[in-house]
């Protein structure tokens, strides 16, 4: 059976993201071990919290080149929450650089009289990248479950995957670029939704196959 590193740098309930693994049928591993992120055959950065001390702690475990490498080889991996955040240059909600995976900033919500910040709840999903291997077997404009009040700002806008509209904002809710997938929701908590998201990266995973990566420097 392939195996699933949920890499753990003390940011967010882990146990949380393995249940939800578990129930789409994949036998996750928590790890803050280098070796084992570079040996498992799929990633999963998930995270609640701040962005300093978020980068802070990967750093601090070097975890960064390992995320990295994972990247770079095809492995399928998927970020969520703060597990997408911290894969751009940086945050307007810190100081700390981030991975600069993906090219792009970190935005907080714009204050509108009608709408709550952190934006909390449910919401629907526009897919703009719609034959995604995440979104197989999905209604159109799935329900999904939130919590932020940052969100991703990518210079592409072909990495956008899906967007979201709180008020009259508009803002990515996911990113997609080769093997790299990350969402701001937590799939973990989206019920039906959610749990097909895990599943369709669990049979991604189960299917073995690289992706053949562009480095992501050579699209900006």
């Amino acid at each position: 059976m392939p195996t699933i590193a949920v890499v753990d740098y003390d940011m967010g309930n882990l146990h949380s993201a393995c249940k939800g693994l578990e129930k789409a049928g994949a036998t996750p591993h928590i790890t803050d071990s280098p070796v084992a992120i570079d040996q498992a055959d799929a990633i999963v950065l998930p995270g609640v919290g701040a962005f300093d001390p978020a980068v802070q702690h990967l750093r601090s475990r070097q975890l960064e080149a390992p995320i990295k490498r994972a990247i770079a080889s095809g492995k399928p991996f998927l970020g969520i929450c703060l597990g997408l955040q911290i894969l751009f240059d940086s945050s307007t909600e810190g100081q700390e650089p981030g991975l600069g995976i993906i090219p792009g900033t970190v935005q907080r919500f714009t204050y509108e009289p009608t709408i709550t910040i952190p934006h909390m709840g449910w919401n629907q999903l526009n897919f703009t990248q719609p034959d995604l291997a995440l979104w197989q077997q999905l209604p159109v404009n799935p329900w999904v479950y939130f919590v932020h009040s940052y969100y991703v700002a990518p210079i592409d806008s072909t990495f956008q995957a899906a967007t979201i509209t709180h008020g009259s904002q508009t803002i990515t809710a996911a990113i997609a670029h080769d093997n790299l997938m990350a969402v701001q929701f937590h799939p973990e908590k989206s019920s039906t939704a959610g749990l097909q998201i895990l599943s369709n990266f669990v049979k991604l995973v189960e299917s073995g196959q690289l992706v053949e990566t562009k480095p992501i420097a050579a699209v900006k």
